[in-house]
């Protein structure tokens, strides 16, 4: 896949990233994401450097990651359960008429 360089601004700071054909608008909605997620922890009084701002937002953004695999996880199983019930309901529906019976 080819390569492209694309510039990204992430608070006030202009950075050539090399980016896939094809992905550009997902790594500048990436870079808007952090910007903004970095300039709410650059704004708490809690945070003394740049680096514990990058941090806190490196934990906050994997936390937000787990989060959404564990829902994932959660919709995946709740969607099996409603396609076996669904198997299982059309498996019914279409049973001869002797085995309905039985």
């Amino acid at each position: 896949m080819t390569q492209r360089t694309v510039e990204i601004n992430v608070i006030d700071r202009k950075l050539k990233v090399a980016c896939p054909r094809g992905q550009e608008s997902a790594l500048l909605n990436a870079a808007a994401e952090l910007s903004d997620r970095l300039s709410v922890a650059n704004s708490s009084k809690s945070i003394a450097t740049p680096e514990q701002a990058l941090l806190m937002t490196a934990l906050n953004l994997a936390n937000d990651l787990l989060k959404a695999k564990q829902q994932l996880k959660i919709e995946q199983k709740e969607n099996k359960q409603k396609i076996t019930l669904l198997q299982s309901t059309i498996e019914q529906a279409l049973a001869p008429a002797s085995k309905k019976q039985a």
